[in-house]
């Protein structure tokens, strides 16, 4: 499978994959179900409590009757319900409210549950130690305790309303939470792939081309051609270490461009001359892996088509502040059109803008008639991160 299949195929797998992990979230758990349905239920209670103390405290202004009851019963009252609400909620979340039954399922889950309040409140009046029911309620006639009912339920099944609305809030957040991190976690992966693609992006024709020198040279050079074997398996090599890394020293990068470039003047015998920097006396700074392969290749390529004569590749590397450049320079035959938008430049443009977003640029064209120039400016990277560090260690 070649690198274009490969990313098409990523992409592909990856463009399904939020949707159907977002439909596949585990509901909330009951530990924060419960905390949040606690919570809610407290702020009730207390709410009900004072409120009924309240009316009560102005209805003994003017009466002796008691018309609610202690804040004791009222608590209890409360604390019977939790267990209901809590499995209401429970239900609730794992209901959902995609069709309309679902939708009425849930308003049948609030009235089952304010239909229970005042029977809650009657039972923890008949409890044991709360025997006596409170004079105004045991005297109320059908249509009275009709009426207490009534008001019970519109006050619980309010409460319950705004309950399950607080509780499905939350868990559409976690929900929302957790895609994202889902998706962030997928973008990662579809940009690693993607680099991963890229780093390998070498061409075949290439590769082609010095397997055929090499072959050419074994009938008249038996030595240098192996000497050339030798030297393509150790770029091969070099290729597959730095592709499987995100990052490489820049000495490390040199080297891999000088063993290319050895290659190619042998193939190319007295058409091509090399310029590289001093690779040892290079600063310990990091650079995308490979980032200066697809330059060069490019600027040998393009630099001998349509040119008959000889020309030079050099190679720049030097700081400037905290930036990096990186020039990669060639002749060109006079008024020689070179494609700016090509693979290889294309490659280099995505990968920097992967890694370093608009923090790095590429300049790219003629300087003169016969001058080339790829240009570079990247961030120094003195030490990689802990993700850079961990993707290196990795490979």
């Amino acid at each position: 499978m070649n690198n274009r299949a490969l990313v098409t195929e990523t992409a592909a797998s990856f463009a399904y994959a939020p949707e159907q992990r977002v439909a596949r979230l585990a509901p909330m758990p009951l530990r924060e179900l419960f905390l949040i349905t606690t919570l809610f239920w407290l702020y009730v209670t207390l709410s009900n409590v004072l409120y009924a103390h309240s009316l009560q405290a102005d209805v003994a202004k003017v009466s002796d009757v008691v018309v609610f009851g202690p804040w004791g019963q009222r608590v209890l009252q409360h604390v019977l319900l939790f267990p209901v609400l809590l499995v209401c909620y429970w239900s609730s979340l794992r209901i959902g409210w995609t069709t309309v039954w679902r939708a009425l399922a849930q308003v049948v889950l609030g009235v089952a549950f304010a239909s229970l309040s005042f029977w809650a409140m009657v039972l923890a009046i008949l409890l044991p130690d709360n025997l006596q029911m409170p004079p105004a309620v045991a005297g109320q006639p059908a249509e009275s305790m009709g009426a207490l009912w009534l008001a019970s339920f519109i006050n619980f099944f309010l409460s319950y309303g705004f309950g399950l609305a607080l509780v499905t809030g939350f868990a559409l957040y976690q929900r929302f939470r957790d895609s994202e991190l889902q998706v962030a976690a997928l973008e990662r992966e579809w940009s690693t792939a993607r680099l991963a693609a890229l780093r390998m992006q070498l061409s075949p024709h290439t590769l082609f081309n010095l397997l055929h020198t090499i072959r050419g040279q074994i009938d008249w050079n038996p030595q240098i051609a192996q000497s050339m074997m030798v030297q393509l398996a150790d770029l091969l090599r070099r290729l597959l270490n730095a592709g499987e890394r995100d990052f490489s020293l820049l000495a490390d990068e040199l080297r891999f461009v000088q063993l290319y470039l050895e290659l190619q003047e042998r193939r190319f015998a007295d058409r091509l001359t090399v310029v590289l920097p001093d690779i040892e006396a290079q600063p310990a700074v990091w650079v995308p892996s490979l980032i200066l392969q697809p330059l060069v290749e490019n600027a040998v390529v393009h630099g001998l088509a349509g040119h008959g004569g000889a020309i030079t590749v050099r190679i720049e590397a030097f700081l400037s502040s905290e930036t990096l450049i990186l020039r990669v320079i060639n002749s060109i035959a006079p008024n020689h059109a070179v494609r700016r938008d090509g693979i290889g430049l294309s490659n280099v443009r995505e990968r920097l803008a992967v890694q370093f977003g608009p923090n790095a640029t590429v300049d790219i064209g003629p300087t003169d008639a016969t001058t080339w120039v790829a240009q570079l400016a990247i961030p120094v990277l003195r030490e990689l991160t802990p993700q850079q560090r961990s993707a290196r260690e990795i490979s």
